[in-house]
């Protein structure tokens, strides 16, 4: 699913932020990223959402060599991949619904199946009573649900969240492992930056440790 060959990422022409990158990720996986902060794990992450290109090496998603890939096709491309940040990003002066749904109104599906498919995302995260409610009125683990579910709703091959539970207390952090849990499950790939090395340890999946711009260890497959 996710090929990285002698990857390298330099920006300025000096700061390399990640270097000799070297690993494959399988269909169907689920993955966690671990590194100190600026240790590469953002700029692995969009080199995968085809936000930035490799300075050196081959980034390889899905078949696509993400370098070769046409400009008109990356639209496409990203329909594919559902992507969770840390600070949510949802839009407040919209309703739960619509800000799940936006993705569907932008790829231009017709209004029904959009509904029905907005409303089985908000169900799969718990928040389908939610629908009509503003994203102030939502707790913090709530809005994160919310984020969830609009990665979702293109039900994409690959899932990548970024620092999902960073601002969220133990319990929240682990319900929300638990359901990037759940996608996996039912065959989504899932690549999850993460700090939180006590929590990654008891899930016990797969870890791609970076140092530096390094990967240093690969390690805890279940």
């Amino acid at each position: 699913m996710i090929d990285f060959e002698h990857v390298a990422k330099r920006y300025g022409g000096r700061f390399e932020a990640l270097a000799h990158l070297n690993f494959r990720v399988d269909r169907g996986e689920m993955v966690f990223l671990t590194g100190h902060s600026g240790a590469g794990k953002s700029s692995l992450l969009r080199l995968i959402m085809r936000l930035e290109k490799p300075s050196r090496g081959r980034v390889v998603v899905a078949g696509h060599d993400l370098a070769k890939l046409h400009s008109s096709m990356i639209p496409f491309y990203r329909r594919q991949i559902g992507v969770v940040f840390q600070d949510h990003q949802l839009l407040f002066d919209r309703s739960i619904f619509h800000n799940v749904a936006l993705p569907l109104e932008i790829q231009g599906m017709e209004p029904r199946d959009a509904a029905r498919r907005t409303r089985a995302a908000l169900d799969k995260v718990g928040l389908l009573h939610r629908e009509k409610a503003l994203p102030i009125e939502l707790s913090g683990g709530e809005q994160q649900r919310v984020g969830i579910a609009r990665a979702v709703v293109n039900k994409p091959a690959l899932l990548l969240a970024d620092e999902p539970t960073g601002n969220l207390d133990p319990q929240l952090s682990a319900d929300i492992m638990a359901l990037f849990e759940d996608f996996n499950r039912i065959g989504t790939t899932v690549m999850v930056a993460s700090h939180d090395l006590a929590l990654i340890a008891r899930l016990r999946h797969r870890m791609l440790r970076l140092h530096e711009g390094r990967l240093v260890a690969d390690e805890g497959i279940q």
